[in-house]
């Protein structure tokens, strides 16, 4: 099953992951220091937040996860075909996972990915991304 994910800047993680946890229903399936992130079910939701109080946008980035490598590369592919401009990045560790991902950026610069997880990882560790530099920056 694909889910969209909506990255998002808060300013209390604590604060952030109560009301969340009210909205969606269901609590964070990973909490980290300054980080969180919901598996929702019902809408299909990966909701990340990020604790960046000084950060001006409560956007930090927009995803697509899907369930393998194989998705990730032909969905670059695809982007690639049609003229949009890829990043691709193989096995990086990104907010506490080792994922395969793929990055595209809107007309407006807001930051895509479309990735999948590999694995968990004991490190948030950053992407090269803009989007995740910010996030990184907390």
């Amino acid at each position: 099953m694909s889910r969209l994910q909506l990255a998002l800047n808060v300013s209390d993680i604590d604060v952030a992951v109560a009301y969340y946890s009210k909205l969606f229903n269901t609590e964070p399936a990973k909490r980290r220091q300054g980080y969180a992130n919901f598996a929702i079910a019902d809408p299909p939701l990966k909701l990340v937040l990020f604790e960046n109080s000084s950060t001006v946008g409560k956007l930090n980035h927009l995803g697509i996860e899907v369930e393998s490598s194989e998705q990730v590369t032909q969905a670059g592919d695809r982007l690639r075909q049609a003229n949009l401009t890829v990043k691709t990045e193989p096995q990086t560790t990104c907010c506490y996972a080792v994922q395969d991902k793929v990055w595209t950026t809107d007309p407006d610069g807001d930051d895509w990915e479309i990735y999948t997880v590999l694995e968990d990882s004991a490190t948030f560790a950053c992407s090269s991304t803009e989007a995740t530099r910010s996030a990184c920056s907390s």
